[in-house]
């Protein structure tokens, strides 16, 4: 099972001397519904022996929710801070690449040819990424043509990370 990409090449973890390129996930939303953490967890705990998985969850501004723009731009700061300059960043996005699991896979095995130290995954709120966070972003990728709520996005994200 190809599941971790290497800091060094775009080497699948498995050999000998190789180490896991660590990964993040940002998700920013309301609170979890327990049925979907409950998954999140799972897949933590399958992927914790071939790299270390971090679960980041970002909440939304509540004192905001009538105004989207100050929304967005509090979101965007709180993951822009979250990000360091060796992460390689991926956001999910209605707008990014449409890719099958396969060509996932391969991007995210040439992020191993980066100096990067660190795969961060950045799933918006609501209103969507800001642009900091936008600009920072090394790719755009959708999971769906259809729109997905942040918990769902979530979920089929670990999957894929699971199976690759």
């Amino acid at each position: 099972m190809q599941i971790c990409w290497s800091i060094r090449g775009s080497q699948f973890i498995g050999g000998a001397g190789q180490r896991a390129l660590p990964i993040r996930i940002l998700t920013v939303g309301k609170k979890r519904l327990p049925g979907v953490q409950l998954l999140v967890d799972e897949y933590i705990a399958k992927l914790k022996s071939y790299c270390h998985v971090d679960d980041v969850q970002i909440r939304s501004n509540p004192k905001n929710a009538r105004n989207a723009m100050a929304q967005v731009d509090d979101e965007d700061i709180a993951v822009i801070n979250l990000i360091t300059s060796n992460d390689w960043v991926v956001i999910l996005d209605e707008r990014g690449l449409d890719l099958s699991s396969e060509h996932l896979a391969e991007l995210l095995g040439d992020a191993g040819n980066t100096a990067a130290s660190r795969l961060s995954f950045c799933i918006g709120g609501p209103y969507g990424h800001g642009q900091r966070v936008r600009k920072r972003a090394n790719v755009s990728i959708k999971l769906s043509s259809m729109v997905l709520n942040h918990q769902i996005a979530l979920v089929v994200l670990m999957e894929q990370i699971y199976r690759r």
